[in-house]
């Protein structure tokens, strides 16, 4: 199975990857494959996490964009709520073919708890004519913006590319040995495995526009105030934060400044991820829910090391993407299937490896910074509170941006060598999702989703 650096990391908007964004491409894929196909009514069934939590993510608003031809990266955020009220108000959906149907949310999607046994996201789409089914589909979105439907799960695939990469690795010890044979530095031997679907210079513009939406969101969240969508009134804190850290105070204490640093990281994570609860443009990385960490880290180098550069930006992402595909090989980045581990742990392994890369690292020292990033994430649930992508995911993005340069500055202290292997710890994280309770796993149903309620 080969994975892209471009798959990790995917334009597209918020609030969710698992929950927005993957069941936005599964609806536009189902609606396009109808093709001239006589619809006159659609279903949409949302089982599982989908259901639990798929209101405070907007799923069912995803899936009627998606139904009407739109895609992640290439829709304006800014529309959606004026076509939904649109079609709140008796309005046609015209679906991705051209056809227009009636469609009422209210009537057509319906909301299902129970799990179906590939994966816990799950939606079956069905589409009639007059009362004849015409057509029909389950799809499971993976995390990441991932997705499979029913046949491929039948299968047992998740969505396979079959490419033959130059240098192929399935764990961080295969990783390892390639660049010990090859000479090769981590970022390097990645950019080789990329050209199997693209050009050098086609790599490095794609990835230098990926970096320009992180950094774009990054941008947008220190300038927007107020309080975030989805009833829970949490309110922005990037913007003030990030006027503070422009005007300290005078006569500031010496131990407060020496916190600046970590502050500028601290900012730049929230206003990415607060940008995401809002359901703006994101780029997963891997996930919509950890979108902060990687950007956040990057954007901390860019800043304080004079000498950054463009290369810079190419090879921390190369190398950040080498962690997060071993992670989704080897245990899962949905929340969903192994909980916040698999997407705030997976990013914190990324951005450190993709930091301790920059900084010189060798390849040993790069796995030994994921390594740290990943181990001091396991067991970490996700148990938003309401369904949103707020509380605690915003603020646990900037803690976990943090770990992830203390985690490369003792690798970077060390020689590579370590008792635990990065591989290790990801069957850790793999094995430790499979025990956790449901309740724990983007359900909202235990941790602080249910004891931030006061009943």
């Amino acid at each position: 199975m080969a994975i892209s650096v471009f798959d990790l990391f995917r334009i597209g908007i918020g609030p969710s990857s698992s929950h927005t964004v993957g069941p936005m491409r599964a609806a536009r894929d189902f609606a396009l494959a109808l093709g001239d196909t006589r619809v006159t009514r659609l279903m949409v069934r949302l089982h599982g996490s989908l259901a639990a939590t798929g209101v405070g993510h907007g799923t069912d608003q995803a899936v009627i964009m998606g139904l009407m031809g739109e895609a992640p990266e290439s829709i304006d955020p800014d529309t959606i709520a004026a076509r939904l009220k649109y079609l709140e108000e008796g309005e046609s959906l015209v679906l991705a073919n051209g056809q227009s149907i009636a469609f009422e949310a209210r009537n057509d999607v319906e909301w299902d708890e129970t799990c179906l046994p590939f994966h816990p996201n799950a939606m079956v789409l069905s589409a009639y004519c007059d009362d004849v089914l015409v057509a029909t589909n389950t799809f499971y979105s993976l995390g990441g913006g991932f997705y499979v439907d029913q046949a491929k799960a039948d299968q047992g695939e998740v969505g396979e590319d079959a490419t033959e990469l130059t240098y192929p690795f399935n764990t961080a010890a295969e990783l390892l040995a390639l660049c010990q044979q090859h000479q090769l530095r981590i970022s390097q031997l990645m950019l080789e495995n990329e050209k199997a679907w693209r050009s050098e210079s086609a790599i490095r513009e794609e990835l230098l526009a990926i970096w320009h939406a992180m950094s774009d969101s990054i941008e947008n969240g220190l300038r927007a105030t107020g309080h975030l969508p989805g009833g829970l009134n949490v309110r922005r804190r990037a913007q003030l934060l990030h006027q503070q850290l422009l005007h300290p105070p005078e006569n500031q204490r010496l131990i407060v400044s020496s916190f600046t640093v970590m502050d500028w990281v601290n900012v730049f994570a929230l206003a990415v991820n607060e940008e995401n609860a809002a359901g703006r443009r994101m780029v997963t990385a891997p996930t919509n829910g950890a979108a902060g960490i990687v950007p956040a880290v990057l954007a901390y180098y860019l800043k304080f090391e004079p000498d950054a550069s463009e290369a810079d930006v190419v090879d921390f992402l190369l190398t950040a993407a080498a962690v997060g595909i071993l992670c989704k090989k080897n245990a899962s980045i949905s929340g969903a299937e192994v909980g916040c581990q698999g997407e705030v742990g997976s990013a914190c392994a990324m951005a450190a490896a993709g930091l301790a890369e920059v900084l010189g690292g060798s390849p040993g020292q790069v796995e030994n910074a994921a390594e740290i990033g990943l181990e001091h994430n396991l067991g970490l649930t996700c148990d938003p509170v309401g369904g949103l992508v707020q509380v605690p995911c915003i603020e646990r993005n900037a803690i976990a941006s943090v770990k992830a340069i203390n985690a490369a500055r003792m690798a970077l202290h060390g020689d590579g060598e370590h008792f635990i292997s990065l591989d290790k710890v990801i069957r850790t994280m793999r094995d430790t999702g499979r025990d956790m309770q449901d309740k724990y796993k983007e359900t909202s149903k235990g941790g602080l989703a249910v004891n931030a309620i006061e009943c």
